[in-house]
């Protein structure tokens, strides 16, 4: 397998598909909190119809992506390895930085809501607040460093209890059905625009996270089962979104009030029990089992939402000290510390969102090169031995694939200027920090500079000259399609909106900032494609024209 054999030092522990099912289940779901929001925000129709159609256009492409190339391509950093081997080594740190900054932000909003959910059930506040934060990090630091066996059963245990939970909320929200729970489809006196720009960003995210168990490829005695386990798990997360959300509209109704939170006073699940089962009791229930969900998540993000950073660093395009292994137990140590050190440090922020805004640019940009790395590795090995394979020739695979990376763009034009500009930030600290980093430590040129060679007067890859002119294009076209949709689709409310948000008229800031990356990304583009040209050897197929003229 070449570049793609697993990495070094860690320990491969026996785990059965069951626990790899409920590691995805969590990393992906853990129930159905953050729909609420969605609810008032795109119609309950449109909710619903959304959660039935986004696993087809993004769930289930990202899935059978992740299913196929990784039961031909079983290996410690998963997708980040596979995409480096299809789209190059610059593409690869691109796909491994980006995510590696989202888990590494995304989990700290984890242990955040757990804590204010049990801020909300005890009315502890302040720094015994932070100390049970401290503490949830703790624990989970130490069931993580004993290895994925353990992190396993503790999805285990909480996966099965959260779909109890939300199984017991969908029979006693259908035996008390009185509403429709697809009336309205879209919000009344609303565009269609507002109302699935509402939703789809947050469905996005809700069917997101497929890939992630890939990165514990080479942890596990027999890989295939995470394959096996993603393609189990997919209607499993479906059905645990759309039939606790169909029973609690139909039974509670009230949809223009649903919103997040676990007191007896907010619309939600949690109303299905308290209202017809009767009792705080089973407020107290649902909030004692919402923490426990975000837990779950954090669990498994730090599980495998660390694996990249360690495949990057054993390719010598990260800190060499990040590739230390426990003895004892196999498992990468430092990427897990240092997520709990940023995770700590992220929970003494009031404001979450300013950082949160960096980070779903740079999910939706990864998951957007996995299925680039779909199509280019169908057509650039097609002999490729794959026990599971998407069925469909390769114009179909083309298509299929395609069309997430549409609903991907247009998912990240719908969730506003903020998120769009502070995304494309994010974007290109990847650039940058590949420069830095390959040029330091010389990527993967150090263990095989035959197959890796290096451009003499750069230091960096060939061909990373015009890797950096197409990342150039890109910027430029995303940020012109920014500066041309947001101001039509925020213009009449986005002032006041960003003004209320943040407290400062920044609606036209923004949209200046990302005026002023299409010229950045222009004259990216043009030195890049300049500097190619003249310092980069032709690609074979200019070379064979130029033989042939």
């Amino acid at each position: 397998m070449g570049d793609l054999e697993s990495t070094g030092g860690v320990k491969r522990y026996d785990i059965k598909t069951r626990t790899i099912v409920f590691m995805i289940f969590c990393i992906c779901a853990a129930g159905c909190y953050g729909i609420e929001a969605m609810i008032p925000t795109s119609s309950p129709g449109l909710t619903l119809i959304l959660l039935m159609v986004i696993p087809f256009v993004w769930g289930l492409p990202m899935a059978l992506a992740s299913v196929e190339l990784g039961a031909a391509k079983p290996v410690e950093g998963g997708f980040y390895k596979w995409i480096q081997e299809a789209l190059g080594e610059f593409w690869g740190f691109q796909a491994g930085w980006w995510k590696t900054i989202a888990n590494y932000i995304d989990s700290s909003v984890y242990i955040i809501l757990a804590g204010t959910y049990f801020s909300i059930m005890t009315g502890v506040h302040g720094a015994w607040l932070y100390l049970f934060k401290v503490a949830l990090v703790l624990v989970f630091v130490w069931i993580n460093l004993r290895g994925v066996k353990e992190s396993g059963k503790v999805s285990n245990v909480i996966g099965i209890i959260i779909i109890i939970m939300f199984a017991l909320i969908t029979i006693v929200g259908f035996t008390h059905a009185k509403y429709n729970p697809f009336d309205p489809i879209g919000l009344p006196g609303e565009t269609w625009l507002t109302s699935i720009g509402g939703g789809l960003a947050i469905g996005i995210w809700l069917y997101s996270g497929y890939e992630a168990m890939s990165a514990i490829g080479g942890e596990v005695k027999n890989p295939q089962i995470i394959p096996r386990a993603t393609l189990i798990a997919v209607p499993m997360i479906a059905l645990s979104y759309i039939l606790p959300t169909a029973a609690g509209l139909a039974s509670v109704g009230h949809w223009e009030s649903w919103q997040e939170g676990i007191d007896g006073t907010v619309v939600g699940y949690g109303s299905v029990l308290a209202q017809f089962l009767g009792g705080g009791i089973w407020i107290i229930i649902f909030g004692a089992v919402a923490i426990l969900a975000q837990c779950s998540i954090y669990n498994s993000w730090m599980t495998a939402g660390t694996r990249v950073l360690f495949a990057m660093a054993d390719d010598n395009l990260a800190p060499k000290f990040i590739r230390k292994v426990n003895k004892k137990y196999g498992v990468p140590y430092i990427p897990v510390i240092v997520m709990a050190a940023i995770n700590l440090l992220l929970c003494l922020v009031e404001s979450f969102t300013i950082i949160l805004v960096i980070e779903v640019l740079l999910i939706i940009g990864t998951q957007c090169l996995l299925f680039i790395t779909m199509i280019v590795t169908r057509r650039k090995q097609p002999d490729l031995p794959r026990p599971i394979k998407v069925p469909g020739p390769r114009p179909f695979i083309a298509v299929f694939f395609t069309i997430p990376i549409f609903v991907g763009v247009c998912g990240y034009l719908l969730n506003g200027t903020d998120y769009f500009l502070g995304g494309l930030v994010g974007l290109m600290s990847g650039p940058v920090l590949y420069f830095i980093f390959k040029r330091c430590y010389g990527g993967l040129h150090v263990s095989n500079p035959e197959a890796h060679p290096l451009n003499p007067l750069t230091k960096l890859a060939k061909g990373d000259l015009r890797h950096y002119a197409i990342f150039f294009a890109i910027l430029l076209v995303l940020s012109l399609l920014g500066s041309l949709f947001l101001p039509f689709y925020e213009g009449d409310w986005g002032a006041e909106y960003y003004l209320e948000t943040y407290g400062m008229d920044i609606f036209q800031t923004m949209l200046n900032g990302i005026k002023s990356l299409i010229f950045v990304g222009l004259a990216g583009l043009i030195v890049f494609l300049a500097l190619a040209k003249k310092y980069e050897e032709p690609r074979l197929g200019v070379r064979r024209k130029s033989a042939q003229r």
